[in-house]
């Protein structure tokens, strides 16, 4: 069984390594931006929503659904690229291999 014993080590090497990237993804932020970078988004790498900057020139045309609208693509977009980063890691840990549960 001395490959189970090998197998096991691996795992917990992995889990430690997992657990690692997920402390650092979590303190890192990620930026996105739209309407040409009139609504900026800042989030944590548990995609949590860290900052919020509005141009005011934003707010000129007193379009709120067109505000809104910006606002809520900067989060998405600020969200996708802290999964995607966090995926690409995860990946890198893994050797691509996807782990449920994991993010």
């Amino acid at each position: 069984m001395k490959n189970m014993g090998d197998i096991l080590r691996q795992a917990q090497v992995m889990q430690s390594k997992i657990a690692k990237l997920q402390q650092e993804m979590n303190e890192q932020t990620f930026e996105a931006s739209s309407g040409g970078g009139m609504v900026k988004a800042v989030v944590s790498g548990k995609q949590e929503l860290r900052a919020l900057t509005i141009d005011p020139k934003a707010l000129e045309g007193s379009d709120v659904e067109m505000l809104q609208d910006l606002i809520m693509a900067a989060v998405n977009e600020a969200g996708r690229i802290a999964r995607d980063s966090m995926e690409r890691e995860m990946s890198a840990i893994s050797g691509g291999i996807r782990l449920p549960g994991v993010f």
